[in-house]
């Protein structure tokens, strides 16, 4: 029997503009939409430059805490909440959402968004939460944020803009480095590759 080579492993993107993008992607509700909010942030590479071609997709329940069941994720009607998105960011790196602020799933718990990154050089998707930033009682208590030190917590944590909007960066390696989630089983968190 012969021994097969493994073949290299190919990064997650470049990411074609007529592939993945669709109408409303980024509008988890239509703009103006009572209780909406904007979601924005900015994706860096490790030596703290805007990535251009990066994918965010977004998972979240809705404002009471509901994980949406519906569907028409990919066909958006402008009123029906289903809870994902997808934005591509721009040349500058600025990725956007429209959404509202999610509610906690369980009485007590932290709010959050669920967040998938998609961007060149990236072997796999990289996994990681959005924190409201509101509830510091919840946040202390929240398994994850507690077991991380302090510094490394803040980069799960949006910050809470004039208008009631969030902003959160992602920065991909380096000083600042965002938490990465690993589902492999390997840790609590895992390092941009």
């Amino acid at each position: 029997m012969s021994k097969l080579t493994a073949t290299p492993g190919q990064t997650v993107g470049p990411f074609y503009g007529y592939a993945l993008p669709y109408e409303k992607d980024r509008e988890l509700l239509a703009p103006g939409s009572p209780g909406s909010i904007r979601l924005q942030g900015t994706v860096y590479d490790g030596a703290g430059h805007p990535i251009p071609d990066a994918i965010l997709e977004i998972w979240q329940p809705d404002s009471e805490g509901n994980i949406v069941r519906r569907t028409g994720s990919l066909v958006r009607d402008g009123y029906t909440f289903t809870g994902f998105g997808r934005s591509a960011v721009g040349n500058s790196g600025l990725y956007t959402f429209t959404t509202v602020n999610p509610g906690p799933t369980k009485p007590g718990a932290a709010a959050f968004i669920s967040v998938a990154v998609f961007a060149r050089g990236l072997m796999n998707r990289l996994f990681t939460r959005i924190y409201l930033p509101e509830n510091e009682e919840a946040l202390a208590a929240d398994l994850l944020l507690s077991s991380l030190d302090p510094e490394r917590r803040k980069t799960l944590i949006a910050r809470r803009d004039a208008d009631g909007g969030l902003t959160w960066d992602i920065r991909l390696q380096g000083e600042g480095e965002t938490v990465f989630l690993d589902f492999e089983g390997t840790g609590t968190e895992g390092a941009a590759q």
